[in-house]
């Protein structure tokens, strides 16, 4: 059998801000903006969670049960990532009987279609989160290496235009968000918009 040598990378010798090196300034920026709003989404998802759900009328033998269960749900709200709260955000829309989901003059004209647009960008941001950048081609765009649970592999070159949009599209939906709790008359929590304070 022939006796293995041991080899150590050279730290010393590794590129300054490696593995990040290869890519522009750009490129990080647009990636962080991207990485920022998807971020910005969970927050406005989980404020959305909290206004549909303390908006609702109970009945007066409701109420305490209906509180008990509230606290605990607020608390995994809290901490729930991107596609849990889209579920819950979800379900808050369709219990509320005022949301935009079950209101005729809502501006969400299929709000079934706003859900997928939300789970789709859901995708994006694990993509987009998760994924260990590869060296830029020729025109500045990097493949990250991503395969999802269902083991597929992503394989789309991402430059900065693509993040670009992505972001965009991003803080777009997040004003929708927004949009279907001061529809309903509610001032969004932690804003300024007008409607009644929740």
């Amino acid at each position: 059998m022939t006796e293995l040598k041991r080899y150590f990378v050279a730290i010393d010798e590794i590129p300054i801000k490696f593995p990040t090196h290869t890519h522009t300034s750009r490129f990080w920026e647009s990636l962080g903006r991207v990485v920022a709003t998807f971020g910005f989404l969970e927050e406005i998802l989980t404020k959305a969670v909290f206004a549909l759900t303390a908006t609702r009328d109970y009945s007066e033998s409701e109420i305490q049960d209906a509180y008990d269960k509230w606290i605990p749900f607020l608390e995994k709200t809290l901490t729930d990532q991107l596609g849990s709260l889209i579920n819950s955000y979800e379900k808050a829309i369709k219990d509320h009987p005022d949301s935009v989901k079950n209101h005729p003059d809502s501006n969400i004209e299929d709000f079934d279609d706003f859900i997928s647009s939300l789970r789709e960008a859901a995708k994006m941001r694990n993509i987009i989160c998760h994924g260990s950048w590869r060296p830029p081609n020729q025109n500045g765009a990097s493949i990250p290496f991503f395969i999802n649970r269902k083991k597929e592999v992503f394989d789309t070159p991402i430059d900065c235009e693509f993040l670009d949009q992505l972001q965009r599209h991003t803080s777009e939906l997040a004003a929708m968000v927004i949009s279907t709790v001061t529809a309903m008359g509610w001032q969004f929590p932690g804003s300024s918009s007008p409607g009644n304070k929740i």
